[in-house]
């Protein structure tokens, strides 16, 4: 069914219900609306305090002994690999030291003063202060660049009813050009352009600790779209120490959903078979322990392994160019399409 404008009246009802249930629910487990900061003199003393340690192995002619947590590579350090190439060979190095570093102080990157490029875009009914001052204003035609400081942005201000967010650049850019963010108004829209940045799971966490309303994800129906809106939701492995200030597990799963194949009709060219390594990060997906509590989720996920088929949001262009913004996401909004 195409979406009219002529029915506003109903458009966000079962919004507001899901955003009243959200905060019934964060009343009932206490949970608090903002993530703990950490302050300069406890960022300093925490490093004192590894310093202290070293030296003290050394007054006893011993080996300093600093003790790091298992975990992976991010890699969104840039600028300090700059400062001396030769020393540090390539980035990775540096990525990793720094990780490492933010893992056995347990105080993120960015309470160390070290802030990574972000590449990820937003757009809709919002604006802001970043911490330099400068006033932003984003719309529904145009996009802005995710803070590099988001713990230094202030003075949020939104009328949103729900956050979009979308996987890819592709999808987020034509949404802007079929003039969604105005049709659904109002709305905010965010990408962070496949494998989010910490600063786009940062600005996300930000919003949802400033407005609590709504979160739905828009990712391709395949592992690797399922894997990354499960990283906004869950978090990381690489990431894991810091899981609770990166992640809000709100988010619900709007499409592209596996069952949606059936349900529309999609067209069967459309349709992508599973590669052996979809197949394997598949498997993985269906093994984590957050998916045995999601039983939506675990059916959807049993579906694609059923059908061995996989498909991107672009398959819903073989029934209009304009069929996600116009039929496909008013729909599942108005009608509470999620999961």
């Amino acid at each position: 069914m195409a979406f009219s404008r002529q029915t506003d009246w109903t458009l966000f009802t079962l919004l507001d219900q899901h955003q009243l249930s959200l905060r019934e629910a964060m009343g009932k487990t206490g949970a608090a609306s903002d993530s703990y900061e950490i302050s300069s003199s406890e960022v300093l003393r925490t490093i004192e305090n590894v310093i202290e340690d070293a030296i003290l192995c050394l007054s006893r002619n011993e080996a300093p002994v600093l003790i790091l947590k298992n975990r992976s590579n991010w890699g969104n350090i840039q600028d300090i690999f700059y400062t001396d190439t030769t020393h540090f060979g390539n980035q990775r190095v540096v990525d990793d030291i720094i990780t490492d570093i933010s893992c056995m102080l347990k105080i993120p990157r960015r309470n160390l003063h070290i802030l990574s490029t972000s590449k990820g875009c937003i757009a809709g009914n919002l604006s802001y202060i970043e911490e330099d001052g400068t006033k932003v204003n984003c719309t529904c035609s145009t996009t802005a660049a995710v803070s590099s400081n988001v713990e230094g942005m202030r003075n949020l201000i939104t009328d949103a009813k729900f956050i979009l967010i979308v996987e890819k650049d592709a999808t987020f850019q034509r949404l802007l050009d079929d003039d969604f963010c105005n049709t659904m108004s109002p709305c905010i829209i965010i990408t962070g352009k496949g494998v989010p940045d910490v600063n786009t799971r940062l600005l996300v966490r930000k919003l949802w600790d400033s407005c609590h309303v709504p979160i739905f994800a828009l990712v391709d129906a395949d592992p690797h779209g399922i894997e990354i809106m499960c990283i906004y939701k869950y978090g990381s492995r690489s990431m894991s120490f810091e899981a609770h200030n990166l992640t809000v597990p709100a988010i619900r799963w709007l499409g592209l959903l596996p069952s949606d194949f059936d349900r529309l009709n999609i067209p069967k060219s459309a349709l992508i078979p599973l590669s052996k390594q979809d197949q394997s990060k598949l498997a993985s997906l269906q093994m984590r322990p957050y998916i045995a509590y999601q039983s939506t989720w675990k059916n959807e996920l049993d579906i694609m392994a059923t059908s061995q088929m996989k498909a991107e949001i672009q398959a819903l262009n073989s029934f209009s160019s304009d069929y996600l913004s116009r039929v496909y996401l008013p729909n599942k909004l108005q009608f509470g399409g999620w999961i």
